[in-house]
């Protein structure tokens, strides 16, 4: 996912794409132990994504804060 595309997502959004790359996530390392996977940098990809999500969601909350 790139950086403009999280940028234009709303908190909301970000909130519930968190939630379903971290399941996402969950759900691949706990098949990685029964078969290996064909693309192994869906869990580097993955990752990123989400501190990505979560770096922009503390953005948010400091601007509300600032804002405030």
């Amino acid at each position: 996912m790139k950086n403009y595309e999280i940028a234009a997502m709303g908190k909301t959004e970000l909130l519930t794409k968190i939630e379903e790359l971290e399941n996402r996530l969950a759900d691949i390392n706990f098949y990685k132990a029964i078969e290996l996977p064909q693309n192994p940098m869906v869990f580097r990809n993955s990752r990123r994504d989400i501190a990505r999500m979560k770096t922009r969601l503390t953005q948010l909350e400091l601007q509300e804060k600032s804002n405030a």
